[in-house]
């Protein structure tokens, strides 16, 4: 809602905040701007006693509540990083390298852009980039966008796999960013894309490294998983057409005899 927003009213910066939000950072909003309306979902969980099996039973109670929040560019006098992410973007839409937008094409999965972060949601299966004109770079671009279509293959539907991953966090969830990453890797070396270290890769350190002391052959477990989502990946690519063979070089034709002249046939006689 809120991308669709920004878009709208051509905000560049992804942080909206409410009134007392923005109050209580010393900032206050401009005269005459209004807000936007956001709905935050959830469910409370409620404790009942079931007289008739003598237990206490939880059910979870669904709620909405709205707020309405002003994006930064609306609001003055904010300590000054929350201005640093509403710059312009300066990346070139011409910039986009063919061979590669290809290949992401070819995989047939579906990617949305917007919003100021990537990740792939596995149940509503699609990936969401930010705008490709917010990167550094285009190899950084292509980098984050390997990383989560490796992810992507994850789905029941393609390789099912789960690496004993039950919540955000644990060493299941370090595992599958771990095979991303290096399937990232092999992906941008396939595409001939040398990408520089992502700022997100010191957030990840930590937990892969909670996975590689457990176990000593986690990380050729996890190249091998990291390889299987490259090459379905490749596999999506339509077959190279053949290259037809050269048609043969046809031989001269032989020179016609030369016609001989008078004085030549004087000479025969």
């Amino acid at each position: 809602m809120l991308w669709g927003e920004a878009m709208e009213k051509g905000y560049n910066a992804p942080i909206w905040m409410t009134f007392k939000q923005a109050h209580e950072l010393g900032g206050y909003v401009k005269k005459g701007e209004k807000g936007s309306l956001v709905v935050y979902a959830n469910t409370i969980t409620k404790t009942e006693h079931n007289e008739e099996t003598d237990e206490d039973e939880e059910h979870k109670i669904p709620f909405m509540k709205g707020y309405t929040v002003f994006n930064v560019e609306q609001i003055d006098n904010l300590p000054a990083h929350y201005y640093a992410t509403a710059q312009a973007p300066t990346l070139d839409p011409m910039q986009r390298i063919d061979h590669a937008e290809q290949f992401f094409r070819n995989t047939g999965a579906i990617i949305q852009h917007g919003g100021n972060q990537a990740f792939y949601t596995i149940d509503k299966d699609y990936v969401k980039m930010p705008p490709f004109e917010f990167f550094k770079d285009a190899e950084s671009y292509y980098s984050t966008l390997s990383h989560e279509c490796t992810h992507w293959t994850r789905h029941p539907t393609r390789l099912d796999r789960s690496l004993g991953r039950k919540k955000w966090g644990d060493e299941g969830y370090a595992m599958e960013e771990l095979v991303a990453e290096l399937g990232s890797a092999f992906l941008c070396a396939d595409l001939g894309l040398t990408p520089e270290v992502r700022e997100d890769h010191a957030a990840y350190i930590a937990n892969w490294l909670t996975v590689l002391k457990g176990d000593k052959r986690a990380i050729f477990s996890a190249a091998a998983h990291a390889q299987r989502a490259a090459e379905f990946l490749h596999k999506l690519q339509p077959e190279p057409q053949p290259t037809p063979d050269p048609e043969p070089e046809s031989k001269p034709a032989a020179p016609a005899p030369k016609e001989e002249t008078r004085g030549q046939l004087e000479l025969a006689f």
